[in-house]
């Protein structure tokens, strides 16, 4: 039993000399503040600044009047026939069919991307004896506004589909969309060895006036010299075609029509 007692107390003066070997701790009060553990910022990821719109330039403003050097006669007592906005195939080939039954020639003002669609109506326009002019690649309005190099490549584009659908054909003209010429769109269209083709006799045929009224208007415009305009695109051309064999009747009677030179 002694010998018990002794063992215990050994033990318990272990135990005591064991606990004194530890590194003191420091018990944090309840409530006191925890102790601000330093981080390091993540870095933020870079991110891409938007890119600038591109300022267009503005377009010039329009010339008072008409600028110089626009073919606005056939130059000779005869007349002649345009047609503008083509080649379609709902109205195209009619028209054709009517030029060819009267014997008579005409102008034909090709838009580029519908001369891109429709290879083989200029192919036909050429074979059966009628001119080509180019009418810009899509018909914008304010092309002869735009920045000088921007026109060129426009009117050139247009030059190469014609050519592309009817290899060695010769076009001899540019006529403006809606006749809004600029002096810059005239030098280009020269340049690029075309005349600028204007008109002097519009029955607005555009705006879908019944085939009296087309050829009324045109009977009451036309002079001797005068360049005739008219459409076979651009939108639903029946009473325009409606309108062709009293036109084309009535101008060779009077007048004659003539081939643009």
């Amino acid at each position: 039993m002694q010998a018990r007692t002794v063992l215990a107390s050994v033990l318990a003066v272990v135990l005591v000399l064991s606990g004194c070997a530890q590194p003191e701790r420091t018990i944090a009060p309840v409530g006191a503040p925890q102790p601000v553990v330093p981080t390091t910022p993540p870095t933020p990821k870079p991110t891409a600044s938007p890119r600038p719109t591109p300022t267009k330039p503005p377009l010039r403003p329009l010339p008072a009047k008409l600028p110089d050097g626009l073919r606005r006669s056939t130059g000779v007592g005869q007349v002649a026939l345009t047609f503008d906005d083509g080649p379609n195939p709902a109205w195209t080939p009619k028209v054709l069919d009517q030029l060819r039954a009267a014997h008579v020639t005409a102008t034909f003002c090709l838009v580029g991307r519908e001369v891109q669609r429709h290879p083989e109506l200029v192919r036909r326009i050429v074979r059966e004896g009628h001119q080509l002019c180019n009418h810009s690649w899509r018909h914008d309005l304010d092309l002869a506004r735009r920045p000088t190099a921007e026109i060129r490549a426009d009117l050139a584009r247009t030059n190469r589909a014609i050519q592309a659908a009817a290899p060695g054909a010769q076009v001899r003209f540019y006529r403006q969309p809606g006749g809004r010429w600029t002096t810059e769109v005239v030098a280009v269209a020269k340049d690029l060895g075309m005349r600028p083709l204007h008109w002097n006799v519009d029955p607005q045929d555009w705006s879908k006036p019944s085939a009296a009224t087309i050829a009324k208007r045109i009977h009451a415009a036309a002079r001797p010299s005068a360049i005739v305009l008219l459409h076979d695109g651009g939108g639903d051309r029946a009473a325009t075609l409606a309108a062709c064999p009293s036109v084309i009747a009535d101008l060779k009677h009077r007048y004659g029509i003539t081939r643009l030179r």
